[in-house]
């Protein structure tokens, strides 16, 4: 039954739906027959973290352990956060209604830095102190896992267990930890020493850090006996021993992308070296064509979904793309189910992909062109070429589409003016290819969207050596953008600098900004993600007030051999390649996908052996 404080709340909130659980999917047990409760907490809104999915991956298989229960927690809206301090009520779990305090675990993703302060506030509105020193055993462990654990560093002293790559293998290995700890009685700090022999397990309290007088690294050694140097992620071999799940929670509030999702593979060949994934989730793997063949199916079958996304870094690279379509293809229009994917590149694309993705219904077409001229594309190892650009679009427009969304990035290495400049001129090339094609849908007009977002530097690629660029040089180019585009054909949309500057900082910080993480959440910063909640200035306030630069973080270029915030852990990919690759882009030479040769970047350790069997023709 709901708390009559909980009744109250959602009687004053906009959207309650958000709130109330019960949906389609949802796991119920009895809570006094389970050995393990975990809170799978997202750090962002109801519609944002339902759209996840890695959530209902691990969801559905924590829940498949019959006496362990996985339970969702999300980040109220302002509204709800601030019924819930009115009210004096904790932040609970949409399943059980229980505080978050009641659990064993209580795990984030960690999908994007400007998440972090979300976190605060989730664990504020649970009442559980921030940092983990101050938890004894009365307190759930904290878990942390995702992208963004690359380098967890920011927010380390926050989190007791956090996990480096794949959750399948990991979470499990802790939840069978948890549920050991409690059957013996054994300490915390035992526990996490157990933990730590986990593949992929980081527990930041056994790491001491010094720094340099300048502020930079000096080392980050082991405090505990037996802790390893560097963690190693934890990795899936083999995709097809997990299969896709086949029973989403459907939301009661419209998910952001609310459909039937499907991964079809995990990583990519591509190497574009601003790409964080694409390093992270190396090396590629994929799953078989019948296999996601029956997942869609019975994914369609259990939640009513009209719409399946064939989903990955780069789905158009399966080697088995169009027997998956045409096994698709052999049910989806009988129950109207359409296709799409997400993720198309353009030197891939072919009239036959469009064929089999409309049947049912066509969706828009999005193409990452990334950089406005072959040089920079050259850079950054996008290996995508003008004609390619060309014969993609004139495909797509003699099939009818007459609007095409390009993404761009600014701010790239080496950019210049004149690479702003072929931004412009490369989509008013594509509206003169519009009008040139013959067999364009007749009278109709043609619009050509240009999103460009404001590169930030990531760890665990090539490019983690070089500076952001400032706001101003953003802006001035933002600028000049907008001053070269002159069709009423082309929109031109560009992303706020500011944050994408604290998404710099924190991408590449260090355990000294954690208190920074705290004194701006309680100054106001929350849903930083949020252009109508960011606070630029009460974050500049809050970095001078406690004499953090933050420019050291985001604007200042990292030496070849320093040690890093993140040089303890180990993603598969070696510091060596990540210079050599940084070097060819400075030289603005490419380097060909790795499906169709090694090029020695050292994740095929993780799997024993080589990444692909290059006798035969992967191309």
């Amino acid at each position: 039954m709901f708390d009559p404080k909980l009744k109250e709340a959602l009687s004053h909130v906009q959207k309650p739906g958000r709130y109330t659980g019960g949906e389609p999917g949802s796991v119920y047990k009895d809570k006094s027959a389970v050995d393990v409760r975990f809170a799978f907490c997202f750090p962002d809104t109801y519609e944002v973290g339902m759209s996840f999915l890695g959530e209902k991956i691990l969801y559905e298989l924590l829940n498949a352990h019959q006496n362990w229960w996985c339970e969702r927690a999300f980040m109220p809206w302002l509204d709800m956060k601030a019924e819930m301090e009115r009210l004096h009520l904790p932040l609970y779990t949409l399943e059980s209604k229980d505080p978050l305090t009641d659990f064993d675990a209580v795990g984030f993703t960690l999908q994007y830095e400007l998440s972090y302060t979300n976190i605060l506030a989730m664990l504020d509105l649970a009442g559980i102190p921030f940092y983990s020193k101050d938890r004894d055993e009365r307190w759930p462990l904290i878990v942390a896992g995702g992208p963004c654990a690359c380098n967890s560093e920011p927010i380390a002293d926050f989190f007791d267990i956090i996990q480096l790559g794949e959750g399948e293998r990991q979470l499990p290995a802790i939840c069978a930890e948890i549920e050991n700890a409690k059957r013996e009685h054994i300490s915390r700090e035992v526990r996490l020493l157990r933990s730590a022999t986990i593949p992929g397990v980081y527990i930041p309290a056994f790491y001491d850090v010094t720094y340099q007088p300048d502020g930079r690294i000096q080392a980050i050694t082991p405090n505990r006996p037996g802790v390893p140097a560097v963690v190693t992620k934890a990795i899936i071999e083999d995709l097809n021993d997990f299969a896709p799940p086949t029973n989403f929670v459907v939301p009661m509030v419209g998910a952001i992308q609310d459909r039937a999702s499907i991964e079809v593979l995990r990583g990519c060949v591509r190497g574009c070296r601003f790409c964080q994934a694409g390093f992270l989730y190396r090396p590629m793997r994929q799953r078989d064509a019948s296999l996601l063949n029956r997942a869609a199916r019975d994914l369609c079958a259990n939640t009513g979904y009209e719409e399946i996304s064939l989903s990955s870094l780069s789905t158009s690279d399966h080697s088995q793309l169009e027997e998956i379509l045409d096994d698709l293809n052999e049910w989806t229009p009988q129950q109207h189910v359409s296709l799409s994917l997400p993720s198309l590149r353009m030197d891939n694309f072919s009239k036959s992909m469009i064929e089999k993705t409309t049947k049912v219904r066509k969706s828009g077409l999005t193409f990452a062109a990334e950089a406005g001229t072959q040089r920079l594309r050259d850079v950054i190892n996008k290996n995508v070429t003008w004609d390619e650009i060309e014969k993609t679009c004139n495909i797509a427009f003699s099939e009818g589409y007459t609007s095409v969304k390009l993404y761009f990035m600014m701010g790239l290495p080496t950019e210049t003016m004149e690479d702003i400049e072929g931004i412009a001129e490369t989509a008013q090339r594509i509206v003169d290819l519009y009008y040139h094609n013959p067999d364009k849908p007749k009278g109709k007009s043609v619009q050509v969207t240009v999103s460009c977002s404001c590169f930030v530097p990531k760890p665990h690629t090539p490019f983690q050596f070089v500076p952001q660029d400032s706001r101003e040089t953003l802006e001035a180019k933002q600028k000049h953008l907008l001053d070269r585009v002159h069709s009423r054909k082309l929109r031109v949309h560009s992303h706020e600098s500011t944050p994408s500057f604290l998404d710099g900082v924190f991408a590449k910080g260090d355990r000294r900004l954690a208190p920074v993480l705290v004194a701006a959440y309680r100054n106001g910063c929350y849903f930083d993600g949020w252009e109508e909640c960011f606070k630029y200035d009460t974050w500049m306030e809050t970095f001078a007030q406690l004499g953090v630069d933050p420019h050291f973080y985001a604007n200042r270029p990292i030496g070849l051999d320093e040690v890093t915030p993140w040089s303890h852990m180990d993603y598969g990919v070696t510091h060596e390649y990540l210079v050599r690759e940084y070097k060819k882009a400075l030289a603005a030479q490419t380097t060909p996908p790795c499906n169709r040769a090694c090029h020695g970047c050292g994740a095929n350790r993780l799997l024993g052996g080589p990444c692909f069997d290059y006798s035969t023709d992967l191309v």
